[in-house]
């Protein structure tokens, strides 16, 4: 584990350098190895997901059209997870309709990240809330104390379904804190979503379920999380968004 108080990386465990007009990233002298199986744990990865990677994410070889869209998608989220952190941002967001395997790639991105000694936590967005409202008890038990904290100060926080509670001032106050507070101190985000945004465009396209070619569109990210978080958020994450394609929980309950 890196020293979260170290002047040299400021408590990342990498130091960015410019050599020949060139950025790249080595490691601080502050840094310890950790067993990989130590920062698994911590990592809570749910076991819905300890299968998941890269390996096994669904291709979708029988439609030529959607094996290349999915490949593009592949290819940019591996392609942060190897480069990281010496990545143009630091975060990463994906956006997309359920069930075309946001998670996963996030998982797996996670996963690659934590094989190479980054500390990750991976959280519920609504769960998150949940652990962070109810530590205002008194009588709360540590995780619920510890959440807030976790996702300030981890050093790769995935944050899944982001956007899935109802809005408060309550919630927009905090999702805001969390991501204005990772943003400036350039600590990584994976995040995904459900929700559309007018700057991905058709990616988040609702599914046509009436057969009447009519498309309708979902309640938005900035309607979510307030469009002080959702600015701070694109300023941060490269953004990924998930081709139309057919949801595989219904295609895999057949």
């Amino acid at each position: 584990m890196p020293d979260p108080n170290c002047p040299r990386c400021g408590g990342s465990g990498w130091i960015i350098e410019e050599r020949e007009g060139l950025s790249g990233a080595r490691e601080c002298g502050c840094r310890e190895p950790v067993d990989p199986s130590v920062l698994y744990g911590r990592a809570a990865i749910p076991s819905l997901y300890h299968r998941a990677s890269f390996e096994n994410f669904v291709r979708h070889q029988n439609n030529p059209d959607l094996q290349r869209e999915l490949a593009q998608v592949f290819l940019a989220v591996r392609a942060y997870a190897k480069e990281f952190p010496n990545t143009p941002k630091p975060g990463l967001l994906l956006v997309g309709p359920p069930g075309t395997g946001k998670t996963h790639l996030a998982v797996a991105a996670l996963k690659m990240l934590i094989d190479r000694g980054f500390d990750c936590t991976f959280f519920d967005y609504q769960r998150l809330l949940d652990l962070i409202r109810k530590s205002w008890d008194p009588l709360a038990g540590s995780s619920s104390r510890e959440a807030y904290s976790l996702a300030l100060e981890s050093g790769v926080l995935l944050l899944d379904d982001i956007g899935s509670h109802r809005v408060t001032d309550w919630v927009e106050d905090t999702v805001t804190s969390i991501i204005t507070t990772r943003c400036n101190e350039q600590r990584a985000l994976i995040a995904t979503t459900n929700l559309t945004d007018t700057e991905v465009g058709e990616g988040v396209r609702a599914r046509d379920v009436s057969g009447s070619g009519q498309v309708v569109y979902r309640t938005s990210l900035a309607e979510r999380i307030g469009a002080r978080a959702r600015s701070r958020l694109f300023e941060m994450c490269k953004v990924v968004a998930m081709p139309m394609v057919p949801d595989y929980r219904i295609q895999t309950s057949r």
